[in-house]
Order: C-alpha cells, then structure tokens, then sequence
C-alpha cells in the first residue's frame, strides 16, 4: 500500500496494530520531502494517535474487515451476531462495550474482524424504541429546554424532553444517546 492510498476509513497496521484512519492531510512543505499528516484511530483498544508518513514509504494494509450482520440474543459475556450467509459469530462484550445498551433484536449492525476475531460493533446511527420507565412531566414547566432520565426498552438510560410518558417511543442517537424527536411504532 502506498501513501497515496491513505483516505479516510482506511485500515492499515502501524507498530503491529490494526488502524482506521480518521482524518489525513497531505502537505508539501516549500523545503524538505512532502508526507501525509494522519489521525489513526486504534482498532483494538480505541486509542487515537497522530503520525506524519512520508511520500513513498510502503505501508502494511490491515487484515480487517466490515460485515453487517444482525444481532440475534446475548450469550453470557457475549454477544451473538448472524450474517447473511447464515454463520454466527459470537462477540465479546468488550468488544461491544457501552452500545450493548442499545442493541435490539434483528438490528443490523457492522461488526469489524480482525485475523477471524471480531474487534469491534458499529451501531445505525438511529435506533427507534420504547420508554418502559420514566417519571411523569411536571405540567406548565415548558419554558425551557428541560428534561428528565428515562429508561428505554433495551435497559439504556438517555434523557429525554418532559412531555414524553413512559409507553412513548421514541427515536435516539446512539452515537450520543441523545433524544431526537417522537416516533411511531414500528
């Protein structure tokens, strides 16, 4: 892999670890060699570090790749996913990390694997579920962009505006789990 192959979303193993680039600049100083500036982000543990390549060095493209697959139930410390083709992969917890609390039923999901292990799950941006838990809104207090905790159906915790009942449902970013507006029942 050349250095002119480096663009965002890009795998590629520096110091022995598998990397995604994040962000990258190619820069032509007016004196000395031209290099790409890039942000990598770890595949592994997700540390971010920044490196300067220089023009014409090789680089090392990482064994990883993208399936979507859908979420099937949870297996002890792990997670169960099925791909098109019908093979199942078990995934870590760690791997899965914070999102498990977003993870429903048959949501499709992209799960990274790296040398046959799976390393990583990308949730949809959006999710829509249900409230099952949250106290009632105090009427007349709207004046403000207040909100209250909520439970969603999936066990998340996400904060949500005064007016939404438990039984609502509701669409959330899980990049930010974050509220983002009402919604119908799937």
């Amino acid at each position: 892999m050349d250095t002119s192959d480096i663009k965002k979303g890009v795998k590629l193993m520096q110091d022995g670890q598998p990397y995604v680039v994040v962000d990258f600049q190619f820069v032509k100083p007016g004196k000395g060699q031209a290099f790409t500036r890039t942000k990598m982000k770890n595949l592994l543990h997700g540390g971010i570090i920044e490196r300067n390549i220089r023009s014409g060095e090789k680089l090392e493209e990482a064994d990883a790749e993208e399936r979507t697959m859908t979420y099937i139930y949870p297996e002890g410390d792990a997670f169960v996913f099925m791909d098109p083709s019908g093979e199942q992969v078990s995934v870590p917890a760690t791997a899965v990390g914070d999102d498990s609390g977003f993870l429903q039923d048959g949501a499709s999901v992209q799960v990274t694997i790296f040398r046959g292990n799976p390393i990583s799950v990308v949730l949809p941006s959006h999710i829509i579920v249900q409230i099952t838990e949250t106290e009632p809104g105090v009427k007349g207090d709207t004046a403000t962009n207040v909100t209250k905790g909520a439970v969603i159906a999936t066990g998340a915790a996400v904060q949500v505006p005064l007016f939404i009942n438990t039984g609502d449902w509701v669409k959330v970013d899980t990049r930010t789990r974050a509220y983002v507006e009402r919604a119908k029942a799937p």
